[in-house]
């Protein structure tokens, strides 16, 4: 296929989803994956695995991020996110028969997966074709997780953790997001922010022979993948900061009901991997990442040496795809 970044797809209420697909659009296995903060929908790496494989990469905008529209406020976050994304899959591959659809996501993205893979079947008929869900850095359910506050990074615990609930108003996103406007203006001002929050550990060090080969294999440069992380940083907000505002509401929202613990045996039947690092921030992702792995039915944890870049990361991804698709 001819890959286009930022296509739309107008929605039943009147919104807009963006998204970027890339592979082969008739192929039956399909991976959706939802990103985290400060990123957009972005398809145009597909690796040599998912390539061999002929496996269909769909890549959305979640709500208010990029040029997908924020779900308002009247709205619950979880109905209308599945009902997003059932749009789009129908859009893509209206005759679920035989797809298999395998859901992969990135911290705060990993709170969409969740939703998706608990989501009633009745709304979310594609939930029957799911075969297996990863969560790379995942956060848990706060209403279900009742010590989750103990495993944020001191960040995340001011935007999302008891403080985003003590305040009225929104404060702590509004102040962050005054102090980050100037930050994420252009790629040149938005670089020192995504060393500093979106690239935590810098790519090329402690790099295994093995890494530099995948890199090589796959036309991927340090600096092209700093390049569009730093692109899609600047992107993610160019248009509405609404996505970085709604992330302690939409955290606790609820998730539409969900609890891993309390998923019947049907929707536990796709297995579950979650992969954390144990670098940087790993306190709190093996924190969270061990609490579900202990809810989940049918789940397993995987960590990442410390030191491994982001790069590295794709490469353990890669590993994943490869026995998926086996």
């Amino acid at each position: 296929m001819i890959y286009v970044q930022d296509k739309r797809l107008s929605l039943p209420d009147g919104r807009t989803l963006a998204y970027a697909d890339n592979g082969n659009t008739s192929s039956l296995n399909v991976v959706l994956y939802l990103h985290g903060p400060f990123s957009v929908g972005d398809a145009s790496h597909l690796s040599l695995v998912l390539q061999s494989k002929m496996v269909h990469l769909v890549c959305p905008s979640l709500p208010g991020w990029g040029m997908s529209s924020p779900i308002s406020k009247s709205s619950q976050y979880a109905s209308s996110f599945v009902s997003d994304i059932y749009t789009l899959l129908h859009h893509l591959h209206p005759e679920p028969s035989n797809l298999k659809l395998h859901i992969c996501a990135h911290s705060f993205g990993c709170v969409a997966a969740q939703i998706l893979y608990g989501a009633p079947y009745l709304s979310f008929p594609y939930g029957r074709c799911i075969a297996g869900l990863i969560l790379l850095n995942p956060l848990s359910p706060p209403h279900c997780h009742k010590d989750y506050w103990k495993f944020l990074s001191w960040q995340s615990y001011f935007l999302t953790g008891p403080p985003s609930r003590l305040f009225p108003f929104n404060l702590m996103t509004v102040v962050a997001k005054y102090m980050l406007e100037n930050k994420l203006q252009s790629a040149a001002t938005a670089e020192s922010f995504a060393r500093r929050n979106l690239l935590p550990i810098p790519v090329g060090e402690s790099e295994t022979e093995e890494v530099t080969q995948w890199k090589e294999e796959n036309g991927m440069s340090d600096e092209r993948y700093e390049r569009t992380v730093v692109r899609n940083a600047v992107y993610s907000v160019a248009s509405t900061w609404q996505g970085f505002l709604d992330l302690p509401r939409v955290y606790h929202s609820g998730w539409g009901g969900f609890c891993p613990d309390l998923l019947d045996d049907e929707h536990s039947r796709p297995p579950v991997t979650v992969i954390t690092s144990d670098a940087n921030n790993g306190h709190a992702y093996a924190g969270m990442g061990s609490w579900l792995v202990s809810k989940y039915k049918n789940a397993t944890l995987q960590v990442v040496s410390e030191g491994r870049s982001n790069i590295a990361l794709l490469l353990f991804l890669d590993d994943i795809w490869s026995d998926a698709f086996s």
